[in-house]
């Protein structure tokens, strides 16, 4: 990011190409439909972009760029008032061949069971579900990227991981995919 604040225009696509798997799994996770992810990719970079100059060298470029992306998905989705995880759009299961078909079907029923509570979350607790369990982005970095501080995302995280265990007590007591 500093390169392309220093006037390298070829930056940039570099940033582009390395986030652009993570970031767009992101947002497809949280986002209804793949066009409407990929809508918002789109205007993250171009936030990115227009805003380089706010960027601080000092600062982590993930976070900032999570951020961004985070706050025009809530914008966005607040507008069509629905959400959306998906645990296996992007990451398809491959079949246990040990698995009897009752089994499968069984994950499967789950998988849809966890997928449907995590769609009823408030969009801020599902943000913060998607972005450190999903992305793997520390509380610190979460809260970076949502515009809140730690103790925010702690309570969040919390009120999102009861929310689930009151939904899905018996997927809590099998093992959750």
């Amino acid at each position: 990011m500093t390169a392309y604040q220093q006037g390298d225009q070829t930056a940039l696509a570099g940033l582009v190409r390395r986030y652009a798997d993570p970031l767009l799994g992101y947002l497809t996770r949280l986002c209804m439909q793949r066009q409407q992810a990929e809508d918002v990719f789109q205007e993250t970079f171009l936030r990115v972009h227009r805003n380089a100059r706010r960027f601080r060298a000092d600062g982590r470029f993930k976070p900032w760029l999570f951020a961004i992306a985070t706050n025009l998905a809530i914008d966005s989705l607040r507008r069509r008032s629905r959400w959306f995880l998906s645990l296996d759009d992007e990451e398809k299961e491959i079949a246990d061949p040990n698995s009897t078909p009752a089994e499968s079907a069984a994950k499967s029923d789950l998988r849809a069971q966890v997928r449907e509570a995590l769609e009823s979350l408030p969009p801020r607790q599902r943000a913060t579900v998607a972005l450190t369990y999903f992305e793997g982005l520390s509380y610190p970095e979460a809260a970076k990227s949502m515009g809140c501080s730690v103790g925010t995302v702690k309570k969040q995280m919390s009120r999102a991981l009861e929310t689930l265990a009151r939904i899905l007590p018996d997927a809590a007591k099998e093992g959750a995919p």
